[in-house]
């Protein structure tokens, strides 16, 4: 005979209560978390100093799609993953990541370069219009638009920059460039007297500050990333220049061209020597997929080489990588001709530590600066070394390159092999 017991049912209720509540966060567990579309003002902990910058959402679950903003540059990263309440998002072609836990309209996490042990810097985000920088209301501004002549000082050694910026009210952006490259798109303002600007591309976070003087000059620092500080003055000097970028990397004496041996993608070895490169002008592009600036000199020679190829020119990257591991090298090549769309050859030549890249290069006087362009004639002559990059941030003088590269092209591929 059965009979009604309420404690029993009691229980058998609470159990089954229990567990369709352990059944339902198992299942919120497992949803995909989004993130708002539209605008969103981020910061990193730089060594003590909030660094902002701006991203822009657009798409939902495994469509997101988030554009880091610097200035004119959008860098579109797609493969954004949500676990639980997180957020995971590859930093573009970059071997480092963004992390952080969503909480409504605010994200919290870090900021991590995967190829180090210990390299991770606070990230918090917010879904907002507030601009990159504050600026105090009622001030008169001061207006900073040309070019400054500029010295940076780093561990107590100077280096020369100029400082090339356009200002529109408060707003500035601009750059500053060196002789082995430059610091790419930097947005902030002009607080002021002071002058605030950030950038942050997945691989680099820049902050610099700096005050106009009653001279006219500008005092400032700058800090990169987890420790890298610098310190810097400038003056306005329209007539600023920096080094030929052709007179830093050469051949030694005693040497007449370029050698090496490195294994392609496939493992198989790659050398001049090859059938492939027989009779035709080659460009040795000194790389690293780590490098913001190589970044930049790819995007403009995968546009060029299709449309060229066929014309009798090779370009093989020479890269070199933050690991010295083969494989970890292949893959990060892999993912940058994938987003990229890069159509010509690369081998893995070495690792980014610059004096050992210079020993699997002894014909060079150095490896000075990632990215350097080799280009040589159809006899493999070397006939000129261009050392550094300057990219689309540096305005008039990225088209300057862009002409005298076309221009050069058109000679060495006008000139015959010379059959002596």
């Amino acid at each position: 005979m059965n009979t009604y017991n309420p404690k029993s049912t009691m229980k058998s209720s609470i159990g089954i209560l229990a567990m369709l509540t352990l059944l339902l966060a198992a299942c919120q567990e497992g949803e995909d978390t989004s993130l708002e579309n539209g605008r969103w003002r981020a910061t990193l902990d730089a060594q003590g100093h909030e660094l902002p910058f701006e991203f822009e959402v657009s798409g939902e679950g495994e469509a997101t799609v988030i554009e880091l903003i610097n200035a004119d540059e959008r860098l579109k990263i797609e493969d954004v993953t949500f676990r639980n309440d997180s957020v995971i998002i590859p930093m573009h072609i970059f071997d480092a990541t963004l992390k952080a836990k969503i909480n409504g309209d605010g994200l919290v996490g870090t900021w991590t370069k995967n190829y180090y042990e210990d390299y991770s810097l606070a990230f918090s985000a917010k879904y907002t219009d507030a601009p990159r920088f504050a600026t105090k209301a009622g001030q008169e501004t001061e207006n900073i638009s040309g070019r400054w002549s500029t010295t940076f000082v780093y561990e107590g050694e100077p280096y020369e920059a100029i400082g090339e910026f356009s200002q529109e009210g408060q707003e500035v952006t601009g750059t500053f460039l060196t002789k082995t490259g430059d610091y790419r798109f930097l947005e902030g303002v002009m607080d002021g007297h002071r002058l605030k600007l950030s950038a942050f591309d997945g691989e680099h976070a820049f902050l610099f500050e700096a005050d106009l003087l009653s001279d006219g000059t500008l005092q400032g620092e700058f800090w990169s990333g987890s420790h890298s500080y610098e310190t810097f003055t400038a003056e306005r000097n329209e007539a600023a220049t920096l080094p030929e970028a052709t007179s830093l990397t050469y051949l030694k004496e005693g040497y007449e061209g370029i050698s090496f041996s490195f294994p392609g993608l496939d493992g198989n070895p790659v050398s001049l020597d090859d059938p492939k490169y027989a009779g035709k002008v080659v460009l040795l592009q000194i790389f690293g997929t780590w490098c913001p600036n190589c970044m930049d000199e790819t995007n403009f020679l995968a546009d060029w080489y299709p449309e060229n190829k066929d014309r009798g020119v090779e370009i093989i990257g020479l890269s070199y990588e933050r690991k010295d591991d083969f494989t970890y090298a292949v893959n990060r090549i892999n993912r940058i001709r994938e987003k990229m769309d890069v159509h010509y050859d690369f081998v893995v030549a070495g690792t980014s530590d610059k004096e050992e890249a210079s020993k699997t290069l002894p014909m060079l006087n150095a490896v000075i600066s990632f990215p350097t362009l080799i280009f040589l004639d159809r006899n493999h002559q070397v006939r000129k070394i261009h050392t550094g990059f300057n990219g689309p941030g540096t305005g008039r003088y990225y088209e300057a390159f862009v002409e005298e590269f076309k221009l050069y092209m058109e000679k060495l591929l006008a000139e015959e092999v010379d059959p002596s």
